[in-house]
């Protein structure tokens, strides 16, 4: 896909924003929990969701909570835990054993061809690994957040209007890559990749945004960064972010809300500022001073 002049001029109009989203990381920064979204209304409800591979061995085990509108919601344990099979089944890439899951008043898990098509461009997806089209462009990649939108033949032909591409520069010079708009995905680093992977998402607008494993794979400057570009997402748009995370210190700091996950069960469900020593060690099966936080 090449940028026709008046895109070109679009972006050139866009550029200045992108100083306006610059965040002060201050790592000592008190950050209060919102405590509104406790009130919020519940967009979500998940019920004894079981989900098992093979045999007897549950992979998640009688999973129940609610999710909020305009939270942020991190779901927290060791690896195997369940956490990524647990998103999976909330955006129906993976069925279920037992449960249901409402959706904004629907039951999600009856939902089938269109409706279901319908339902995930309500539920945006952020990976671990960018799950982007590396020899694509950044623009491109955005735009292909669109596709749930599409018939087949608008989507084999990259057919968007002006107005989608208008809305895909707005959204990349507001997660600052605007620079990087006409390179390759595999030219950028992880944290410019992932900034690709919410602007995907946000270009859907969606109700909630699922991200599995988002900063497991960059530095820490570059986790500091997505994580607060999510939870602006959430304060400024409203939209619900559901993250799991392996770094209790991120999920303690960005969070509303954390889920504790041990065995595929809900071992915790409260305020974060809430946890201490023993949830630690519910969660984790170890002792706060053996954990070792990156």
């Amino acid at each position: 896909m090449v940028l026709k002049t008046k895109e070109r001029q679009q972006l050139a109009g866009q550029e200045k924003k992108a100083d306006d989203i610059v965040f002060p990381f201050d790592s000592d920064e008190h950050r209060p929990r919102d405590t509104k979204k406790d009130d919020a209304p519940v967009i979500m409800e998940i019920s004894n969701i079981d989900k098992a591979y093979s045999g007897d061995k549950k992979v998640l085990n009688d999973i129940a909570f609610d999710i909020r509108q305009g939270e942020v919601l991190s779901i927290i344990g060791p690896s195997g835990a369940g956490k990524s099979t647990l998103l999976r089944v909330i955006n129906r890439m993976i069925e279920p054993s037992r449960g249901s899951i409402t959706f904004q008043g629907e039951d999600t898990l009856s939902m089938k061809g269109r409706k279901l098509r319908s339902m995930r461009t309500d539920i945006g997806m952020i990976f671990q690994h960018y799950n982007l089209v590396d020899r694509s462009s950044v623009f491109e990649n955005v735009l292909h957040g669109l596709l749930g939108y599409k018939n087949s033949l608008q989507g084999i032909f990259s057919l968007y209007t002006e107005a989608e591409k208008q809305r895909a520069i707005e959204i990349i010079t507001e997660l600052g890559i605007s620079e990087q708009l006409y390179k390759r995905c595999d030219e950028l680093s992880g944290g410019q990749k992932q900034r690709v992977g919410i602007a995907r998402a946000l270009i859907q607008d969606p109700k909630i945004i699922l991200c599995d494993e988002p900063i497991a794979s960059l530095d820490p400057n570059a986790s500091r960064t997505i994580m607060e570009y999510l939870r602006r997402i959430s304060r400024e748009r409203g939209i619900t972010i559901v993250v799991n995370l392996h770094q209790l210190d991120a999920a303690k700091q960005y969070s509303d809300r954390i889920i504790g996950l041990n065995g595929g069960r809900i071992v915790y469900n409260g305020n974060p500022d809430d946890i201490d020593s023993d949830t630690i060690s519910r969660i984790y099966g170890s002792k706060l001073d053996e954990l070792i936080v990156e």
